[in-house]
């Protein structure tokens, strides 16, 4: 496999990470209100919410996301893109100063939070066990 290849499943990768965060956020919202039960599911709660603060993180802390990183040192200088990667990469990225995804990242963040307690997730079992009458 070619490196430009890989860095197009790499692209991919991230697209679908960044496609995860943003509708997981909108199917929590508007499960909470279709009463939708599988986004009260812990598990997947718990990684959407550790995903956007994992993200939210890296940009506080001003660390490039390794997955644009791999992508970037994959292509090497000359940029080569496929056709795939040229059109993920325009829904992707976006030429605006770095401040600008700290803050949207950060806001994002305490919105899926916010979404924690306003659409909270199941019990864990053991919790669920102890507020079952005998």
């Amino acid at each position: 496999m070619s490196p430009s290849f890989i860095a197009d499943i790499v692209l991919v990768v991230h697209f679908g990470f960044v496609l995860f965060v943003v509708a997981g956020f909108a199917m929590v919202v508007l499960g909470g209100i279709l009463r939708w039960g599988w986004v009260r599911n812990r598990s997947f709660r718990t990684l959407h919410l550790a995903a956007i603060l994992f993200v939210a993180a890296e940009s506080l802390a001003s660390i490039a996301c390794p997955l644009t990183v791999w992508e970037r040192a994959l292509r090497g200088w000359d940029g080569e893109e496929s056709f795939v990667g040229r059109w993920v990469a325009r829904l992707l990225y976006y030429d605006l100063p770095e401040w600008v995804f700290t803050i949207t990242y950060v806001l994002f963040a305490a919105a899926v939070a916010a979404a924690w307690r306003v659409v909270p997730p199941a019990p864990r079992e053991r919790e669920r066990k102890r507020t079952l009458p005998n």
